[in-house]
């Protein structure tokens, strides 16, 4: 099990990022369609000054079970550990069994 504090950071990231999607967007697209290099800069200063947990690449995907943010599966939102078990114990249907 992951600790709350981590689990909570990453909730308040997500948050955050949907908060300034829009914000992010409209800024990297009037950053494509502007000429000159020097409003690209402003706009680019605008775009730096929203939180850096707004980006969405600080983002993790993280297991709905257990809350671990490695080895997770994106079809299944589990990581490889609980749907290995899940496997075995016939939870998920279609989903062949291997032993390793």
């Amino acid at each position: 099990m992951a600790k709350k504090s981590l689990i909570h950071r990453e909730k308040k990231r997500q948050i955050l990022e949907q908060k300034y999607h829009l914000i992010r967007r409209s800024s990297k697209k009037e950053i494509s369609k502007v000429p000159s290099l020097s409003e690209k800069w402003k706009i680019h200063g605008k775009l730096q000054s929203s939180p850096r947990n707004s980006a969405p690449t600080r983002l993790h995907r993280r297991c709905f079970s257990t809350g671990r943010s490695r080895a997770n599966y994106r079809d299944f939102g589990l990581s490889g550990h609980i749907l290995r078990e899940m496997v075995h114990t016939c939870l998920l249907p279609g989903a062949t069994r291997s032993s390793w």
